[in-house]
Parts: C-alpha cells; sequence; structure tokens
C-alpha cells in the first residue's frame, strides 16, 4: 500500500487524533510515504476563545448556527488542502476525520435536513477514502476520557446523539467498525488488523480528475453557503 486515503472517524472522546497520528507513524516506519493530516472543523479553538471571553463554548460564542455554518466552511478548506496536496504530491494520507463527521455533527446537533443536503453538495466534489475507519467508543468511556484531557467538555445526551448519528448515516454500511473503547495499543492493533485484512489498493484515485471534475460544486459553493445558513 503506497498510496491512497485513509479516514478516521468517530465521536469526541474516540482516539481519532491519537490513532491517526500513530498510524501515519507506524506506516512511514514500514517505509511508507505516510504522512497525517487534520481535518478539524475549530470548535476547540473556537471553544478556547469562548471561554476566554467569558462564554461557555464556539455555540454560545457564535450561537448554534454560526458555530455550525464556519465549522462546515473550515472542513471544507482542511479536506481541500489536503486532497490537492495528496494530488500534486502523491503518498499515502491518514484523515483525522473526513466530510462524514460534518454529516454526523449537523445530525447530532440538531440541524436541518437541508442543511446536510448543502452540506452534501459542497462535500461531494471530495474522493471517498479507501477505508473509512469508525472508532466506536460508549459514550460513557468517551465522556471519561474528555475530562480527563481536561482543556473541553462534552455533555452524555449530546455523546449519545453524536453515536446515534454515526449509525445513522448512509456511509456507515462501509465503515469498518473498530471497538475503541479498548487501550491505544489494542486499538492500533485492530486497525492493523483490519487493514492487512482489507489490503487496500496501492493504486490511489484520480484526485486531480475528481477535484476537476468537480469544478461546477466548486462554482456553487458561494450559492450553497448561502443556503446552508439559511437551513440550519
Amino acid at each position: 500500500m503506497n498510496s491512497g486515503m485513509i479516514a478516521l472517524v468517530g465521536i469526541d472522546g474516540s482516539g481519532k487524533t491519537t490513532q491517526a497520528h500513530r498510524l501515519a507513524d507506524e506506516l512511514r516506519a514500514e517505509g511508507l510515504d505516510a504522512s497525517y493530516r487534520r481535518n478539524a472543523g475549530g470548535r476547540h479553538w473556537f471553544g478556547v476563545l469562548a471561554r476566554r471571553l467569558g462564554r461557555a463554548d464556539g455555540d454560545a460564542l457564535l450561537g448554534r448556527r454560526g458555530m455550525l455554518l464556519v465549522e462546515a466552511v473550515l472542513r471544507w478548506l482542511a479536506i481541500l488542502r489536503t486532497v490537492l496536496r495528496r494530488a500534486f504530491a502523491g503518498g499515502l494520507v491518514v484523515m483525522d476525520r473526513y466530510a462524514f463527521c460534518q454529516y454526523a455533527s449537523l445530525r447530532a446537533r440538531g440541524a436541518k435536513p437541508g442543511a446536510e443536503r448543502f452540506a452534501r453538495l459542497a462535500y461531494r466534489l471530495f474522493p471517498r477514502p479507501d477505508v473509512t475507519f469508525f472508532l466506536d467508543v460508549t459514550p460513557d468511556v468517551a465522556h471519561d476520557r474528555i475530562e480527563a484531557r481536561g482543556y473541553d467538555s462534552e455533555t452524555m445526551d449530546y455523546l449519545n446523539a453524536a453515536r446515534a448519528a454515526y449509525c445513522s448515516l448512509p456511509e456507515a454500511r462501509d465503515f469498518v467498525v473498530i471497538d475503541a473503547n479498548g487501550t491505544p495499543d489494542e486499538v492500533s492493533a485492530a486497525i492493523h488488523a483490519e487493514l492487512a485484512r482489507l489490503g487496500v489498493p496501492a493504486r490511489g484515485r484520480n484526485v486531480g480528475g475528481m477535484i476537476l471534475a468537480g469544478g461546477p460544486v466548486v462554482a456553487a459553493l458561494a450559492v450553497a453557503g448561502h443556503q446552508l445558513a439559511e437551513a440550519l
């Protein structure tokens, strides 16, 4: 497996960032041209800013609709940067979050169905990963991990809603589910076992061609963004 795209998704506290960093490092140690890419939507940064300004979180700072719109745009730009870089540089990319995370966030946070439709219109530009690992963790374990790291928080209600949202996505049937309740070593071993079993294709998709084919989507992004804001 010399090129391609691997995405790790899951609720907050599932270990996405830990495992994505670790996987990229381990694949490089095996001699592969692998790189880690983070596709966050800015919630952590806006949460830090909000607390400095005396607000509870990003939703309190920007409003629920505003935070969802900012998150969708920032994640779109992050993924675009990663996909373009891969199109020119090649190699294997390990994605910490992907478009599916945005769809799940919209569902879990109670956005209207139209918001997800417009988000999908914008994100359809991007190729499907060769494999998407869903790090499945119980909300209580995720909550304990979030509390232990100490720089943010999530309610049990939201974590339950987020897990249900991921499981409800039409793409979920193609996810490779990893039990993420164990130790980092156990989760990493399960990911490597699945990669070996799947034999992810050595040749990645023609990303550059897909981006050119998605040109009309880019042209419509400004309109979709406005409609997304109205639909949230």
